[in-house]
């Protein structure tokens, strides 16, 4: 079939398209190369894209409504993918209009475009910012999001509402998922690991907020996309076992859903860099630095729905998967 994936020039849309590609579907890819981090990564990813037969790329802005209506309208597309969205937390400090005009306005084109198509499925991206404020550890999809503490949170609580008024008015089944801490090769080059070991590499310091106290659930890149495909492949349907979330009679009828995908294995942010350093075969220099405004201290993911829906959870411990991006880094670097 032909499955449209958004952001697929980016990391976990390029990880999902090859695995789409490889399990014999089509692949139409929708991305703009925006420069939010360096463009020369986002076309490495995506050359590699094309080398199969069965991708299309479409060079189009989520913010433009138009463009958006074309890939959907030129294309026989039956399942979306939507991982395209302003990443970042602190970038929202300079560009708000950014994130507004990609995950709100942009999320809206694709609601659209999974309107009028027919679309049987979309799958999007949320992630485990949306906690925001929460101290109950850990994350469970039961728990309060009505307080998040950066933009990029606020935009991706708003796509929860917006998917779930869309599958309630027009019955497009809709599945969120909230990321945890995503990382692996070909990973965004402002995420920890990815600053880190250029960093270990180059001889420089690491600046370390929060001095070091963070505790993540750390997700291989992997486990995200085993879980995206195992997901994709089983639409909610009205009044299914999945409504769990939805306690009450009046909205169980609505097909959508929302899973935590992440690691149930937490880890402290200076085994992480130890790891770091056990890859590279060298020693770091740390900056302690405080918590930065927006961050939290820890996250941990409850998978316990995720298990139940699709009977998988992230496997990948960092012991295995630090030194796999590590040696992705310095091969494609070539340090």
């Amino acid at each position: 079939m032909t499955i449209l994936v958004t952001g697929s020039a980016g990391f976990i849309g390029y990880h999902v398209a090859e695995r789409l590609l490889a399990d014999g579907h089509q692949v139409v890819g929708l991305d703009c190369l925006n420069d939010y981090y360096d463009v020369n990564l986002k076309r490495a990813r995506l050359a590699r894209l094309e080398q199969h037969a069965g991708y299309h790329h479409s060079y189009a802005d989520l913010a433009n409504r138009s463009a958006v209506e074309q890939v959907f309208s030129g294309h026989r597309i039956r399942r979306v993918v939507h991982l395209a969205a302003q990443a970042g937390v602190r970038y929202a400090a300079t560009n708000p209009h950014a994130y507004i005009a990609s995950n709100i306005t942009g999320f809206l084109h694709v609601l659209e475009g999974c309107r009028h198509h027919g679309i049987e499925h979309l799958v999007y991206a949320s992630t485990s910012s949306v906690y925001g404020a929460n101290r109950t550890m850990p994350f469970s999809e039961h728990h309060p999001t009505a307080h998040p503490l950066t933009l990029y949170a606020a935009t991706k609580k708003s796509n929860e509402m917006m998917a779930h008024s869309y599958a309630h008015l027009f019955g497009l089944p809709c599945t969120g998922l909230r990321f945890f801490t995503v990382y692996g090769p070909w990973g965004r080059p402002d995420m920890a690991l990815f600053l880190f070991t250029k960093a270990i590499l180059a001889g420089e310091p690491l600046k370390v907020f929060n001095h070091g106290r963070h505790k993540r659930s750390f997700t291989y890149v992997d486990d995200i996309v085993e879980g995206i495909v195992r997901v994709l492949d089983k639409p909610p349907a009205a009044n299914s076992a999945w409504d769990s979330l939805i306690p009450d009679p009046a909205t169980s009828a609505v097909p959508y859903r929302i899973f935590n995908i992440g690691s149930p294995s937490t880890v402290e942010l200076l085994r992480y860099i130890e790891l770091i350093e056990d890859s590279t075969g060298r020693k770091a220099a740390l900056e302690m630095l405080p918590l930065q405004p927006g961050d939290v201290p820890d996250s941990e993911a409850d998978c316990g729905a995720l298990a139940t829906a699709i009977d998988y959870v992230p496997c990948v411990q960092v012991e295995e998967g630090v030194p796999s991006f590590v040696r992705w880094y310095r091969k494609h670097y070539d340090v």
